[in-house]
């Protein structure tokens, strides 16, 4: 699962960091020029995309944990080898999925910043505590991004942890299947 993660969470830091660069590149969106509209549009579509994309990132790995837990339960349970990975597994899935939970409302709460930083929106968000719409949709992009590169770390860590896990109930069904004789 490494193999495929780190692709994978380097593209999504990728993508969020050029919807970032593409919104900073806006100088102000009221502006009615086609050149400016065209690159708020841009930026809005490669934000909509880096969302989307990073939050399949976030669900392939809870879907791996789902997937690699439930193997752990049923292995240890039909070769009657202690749970300890199966817990232990369990315990790690559940520390990553807040962060990933996390992550996911950063993303949602930037986007709809945006939404309200945009003059045509029918929102009118016209700033909180002195700040602009586009002040905190821009605090929220940074927040965002580097809670992503956070998470994937802490992902990445897990995956690699639980990774080990599964290979040591492997180890072990290996050993029992070659003392009872059967294929391996």
């Amino acid at each position: 699962m490494n193999r495929i993660f780190l692709p994978l969470c380097s593209l999504s830091v990728i993508f969020l960091v050029i919807a970032f660069v593409l919104g900073l590149q806006i100088d102000d969106p009221r502006v009615a020029d086609p050149a400016v509209q065209a690159g708020v549009q841009t930026h809005f579509l490669a934000a909509l995309a880096s969302l989307f994309f990073a939050t399949l990132v976030h669900s392939i790995v809870l879907t791996y944990f789902m997937g690699t837990g439930r193997w752990l339960e049923e292995t240890s349970t039909a070769y009657r080898i202690t749970p300890t990975a199966f817990q232990e597994s369990k315990a790690i899935k559940y520390r990553v999925i807040p962060a990933m939970v996390g992550c996911f409302l950063l993303l949602v709460i930037t986007g709809a910043f945006g939404a309200a930083a945009d003059p045509g929106s029918t929102v009118q968000f016209q700033g909180w505590l002195g700040f602009s719409p586009v002040a905190w949709h821009r605090t929220f992009a940074i927040i965002t991004l580097l809670a992503n590169v956070a998470v994937h770390f802490v992902e990445y860590t897990a995956l690699f942890r639980n990774g080990e896990l599964v290979e040591g109930v492997m180890t072990e069904v290996r050993r029992i299947r070659q003392e009872k004789g059967l294929a391996v």
